[in-house]
């Protein structure tokens, strides 16, 4: 009960890739590259172990970011022609690469670091893709020209994909889409469709992944804009409850999400976010226990899991670790509080 987990993402070592970036460069190359992101891979994994986190995840150690890391082994995509384009409705630029043929999975894409986090682990096993709608509003489309078909072309092989993790042994699938905290009419329009086509027929458990953003400024400028209430949530939440995706990964730490609005995932397993990634402050565990205790009241305990805001590539590692340790404890002291 009450099992910990991270949103996905966390620091590279720094002698893999640039530190505290979210677009870090690798720092080696070749044979070396490949070697350096499996050592990265088990490193994260038992240095979750370590902190206490139940159910662990690769860390995204092997990919540059967790949408472009998918993209590389994909058909019908040209990195060479790539594109400045506003991503989450222009709320910052990103160079990206443009999609200017049919959408195909070449091969396999992350069975390297899931198969060397899983042999490396007898924890549970999270392993994270981008979501259909995130990888639509983060890429140039010259091929397609329709946003619904391009991301029903990209669900089709992230399901692939997604079944060949799960035959690795993943236990969690999650789909990442904190674009369905921006286009809220398009989420219930295809949005929610594409990412159900992403999940179809797996038997492991699947999650989506929705939240404000990555701690970078960008993020939190816009974050500034929303008032003292942010109830973006309210508007998906509904179409996520009546969906086949079994759990749902959300912000709560130092938002302005009014609590409530998690009982409207009635049904589900509720990721909470314990832990700010936009902030360099470590949470104490009575913190994180604090946020258990708000969100117990909407969702049964058995259905609750600790987890973080959002990814945490950008963060420090010795901050990201430490929040890490805090959310473990803090689970802990919640777990005692019930008995």
């Amino acid at each position: 009960m009450l099992e910990t987990t991270i949103a996905g993402s966390l620091p590279k070592p720094s002698w893999l890739a640039e530190s505290e970036k979210l677009w870090p460069a690798w720092l080696l190359e070749g044979a070396a590259l490949a070697v350096g992101k499996i050592d990265a891979t088990i490193l994260a994994v038992k240095l979750q172990e370590d902190a206490g986190i139940d159910i662990v995840s690769d860390g995204e150690q092997a990919r540059v970011h967790f949408v472009q890391g998918f993209l590389a082994n994909l058909d019908g995509i040209d990195f060479n022609r790539r594109q400045t384009i506003g991503i989450r409705a222009d709320r910052y630029k990103a160079e990206v690469p443009t999609v200017t043929g049919p959408i195909r999975r070449r091969g396999s894409v992350h069975r390297a670091e899931a198969s060397a986090a899983r042999a490396h682990t007898r924890r549970k096993l999270k392993f994270t893709l981008p979501g259909p709608m995130t990888i639509v509003d983060t890429i140039a489309d010259e091929h397609y020209r329709d946003r619904p078909t391009l991301a029903h072309a990209f669900a089709a092989a992230l399901n692939e994909e997604a079944h060949e993790l799960a035959a690795l042994g993943v236990d969690v699938v999650q789909f990442d889409e904190p674009a369905f905290n921006v286009y809220m009419r398009e989420v219930k329009d295809w949005g929610v469709a594409a990412l159900e086509r992403a999940a179809d027929g797996l038997t492991c458990t699947t999650a989506v992944h929705i939240c404000y953003g990555y701690g970078i400024k960008a993020n939190t400028d816009w974050k500034a804009t929303l008032g003292e209430h942010w109830r973006q949530y309210e508007e998906t939440f509904p179409a996520l409850a009546r969906s086949r995706i079994g759990q749902v990964s959300l912000e709560c730490r130092n938002a302005r999400v009014p609590i409530e609005l998690i009982g409207l995932l009635k049904g589900k397993d509720v990721l909470v976010g314990c832990i700010d990634v936009a902030s360099n402050i470590i949470e104490t565990p009575e913190d994180v226990a604090r946020t258990i205790r708000a969100a117990l009241p909407y969702v049964p305990a058995d259905r609750l899991y600790p987890c973080t805001n959002c990814g945490m590539a950008p963060m420090a590692t010795e901050i990201a670790y430490a929040k890490l340790t805090a959310l473990a404890a803090g689970a802990e002291i919640a777990r005692k509080d019930m008995h």
